[in-house]
């Protein structure tokens, strides 16, 4: 009895589709597997290094050039081999200046990329939105920027000046040289707010005055109040915690205002020789810059940095303490891989602390006991011409002290929570118009 629909096909042919569908399996699994092997033998012979800069937003202007002299850091170490007989590959991610953004890009970095370890960040509210994640991934972030102290994690370590290393001493040059009357105005977020505390003390120890303190909205161009501040409260000097593309209205609405170098001089802790070159010289010239490098310091290594960093990215450029402090960050993780003999982030960790690089500003060390490094320290004085002329350094490299006594560590910490959980769990006033003084 026959039954309706389609014929079988013969057996012939049944055993012919059966054996295209294992080669094509077979292929499958080949192809798979070769990407494996690659994907190994990539891995066996690239180091990846990420770099975690913003690249756009209002922080670029500080942030890009510190890519550009890690990067450099990272063809001269291939150039002289690599580590461990590997090519060093930099994995640049962009936070756009945005706190989504960085934590984003730094998942990526870690869960995808597999990068040994990250150097990035400029502002302390980008490190401390990271924080958890890189400590959660038992990661290694090197952070190399100057920054406010008060912290210490296991998964970092700070390149940059601690508040000893750059605003005290800048403040006691201050009162000695130039006024005891002191204006603060920052930036809106972590940072600024944590080193006018500082400087609250350090002045209240020395028989200083703070007469005013406001900050500026983060990335915010209009500070006509501000000014109006300063010109009613009529300081010595003025110490300046604000950064990135808020600084040029900021020196333009200081001379519009009458406020010279020789009335009010600004004392700067984030202008450096790449900021300068955004702004108009009539507007800046005069005032001054706290910083543990400048370009002008007179040693070979430095005279070496510079000429490299000019005969990669062009003659006219400058460079900065930043730029200076990513580019030996970058050679102190080469040579704490080479010293662990692994690429591995605990490894690599352990064996950076304790360790020297003969840097261009001088001798660094990362300090075992509290992370930071030891640094030096120089007050610039901004000529017409652009550059920081250096009219005083500290005779040594100096040791960083994270906590200043001022405060107890465990006030500092309510400090900082204080700020946190006012700014509605931010490390950054997003909510805030400028409000003088601290939350």
């Amino acid at each position: 009895m026959k039954t309706a629909g389609t014929p079988l096909p013969p057996e012939s042919s049944r055993r012919d589709w059966r054996r295209l569908g294992w080669l094509a399996l077979a292929l499958l699994l080949a192809g798979s597997l070769a990407g494996w092997l690659w994907d190994q033998q990539v891995s066996r012979n690239v180091v990846r290094l990420g770099i975690l800069h913003a690249l756009t937003g209002p922080m670029a202007i500080s942030e890009k050039p510190m890519a550009e002299a890690e990067l450099l850091a990272i063809e001269e170490i291939n150039a002289a081999g690599g580590v461990l007989g590997r090519k060093v590959e930099a994995v640049v991610s962009d936070t756009a200046s945005d706190p989504d953004m960085m934590v984003r890009q730094l998942e990526r970095l870690l869960a995808e990329e597999k990068v040994s370890a990250v150097i990035g960040c400029w502002t302390s509210a980008c490190r401390k939105t990271l924080k958890p994640i890189i400590e959660r991934h038992g990661s290694l972030l090197i952070y190399p920027m100057a920054y406010e102290g008060l912290e210490k994690s296991p998964n970092i370590i700070y390149t940059g000046a601690a508040p000893n290393q750059q605003i005290l001493p800048a403040v006691n040059w201050s009162f000695e040289h130039l006024g005891k009357r002191f204006f603060l105005i920052g930036s809106d977020y972590i940072w600024p707010h944590a080193v006018n505390a500082i400087i609250a003390d350090q002045l209240k120890a020395l028989g200083g005055e703070v007469i005013g303190e406001t900050y500026l909205p983060f990335g915010g161009t209009d500070p006509a109040s501000a000014i109006e501040q300063i010109r009613a409260t009529h300081p010595d000097v003025i110490l300046s915690t604000v950064v990135g593309d808020s600084n040029a209205p900021f020196y333009h609405a200081l001379k519009e205002a009458g406020l010279t170098p020789k009335q009010a001089p600004v004392i700067s802790f984030a202008i450096s020789e790449t900021e300068v070159q955004q702004i108009p010289r009539a507007d800046i010239a005069g005032h001054y810059s706290a910083w543990n490098y400048f370009q002008t310091i007179n040693r070979p290594e430095n005279k070496l940095f510079v000429q490299a960093f000019r005969n990669r990215y062009g003659a006219t450029r400058v460079v900065s303490d930043v730029m200076e402090t990513a580019y030996f960050s970058a050679k102190l993780w080469a040579r704490g891989v080479e010293r662990a003999e692994s690429v591995e982030a605990e490894d690599v960790n352990q064996a950076l602390m304790g360790l020297s690089y003969n840097a261009p500003e001088g001798i660094v060390t990362i300090d075992p006991v509290t992370r930071h490094t030891w640094r030096s320290f120089n007050m610039g004085k901004i000529s017409e011409d652009g550059s920081i002329n250096i009219v005083w350094s500290a005779d040594y490299p100096i040791r960083p002290v994270p906590y200043p006594s001022s405060r107890s560590v465990m006030d500092w910490d309510t400090f900082l929570e204080t700020l946190y959980v006012s700014w509605n769990h931010s490390w950054t006033n997003r909510f805030s118009n400028a409000k003088p003084g601290q939350p």
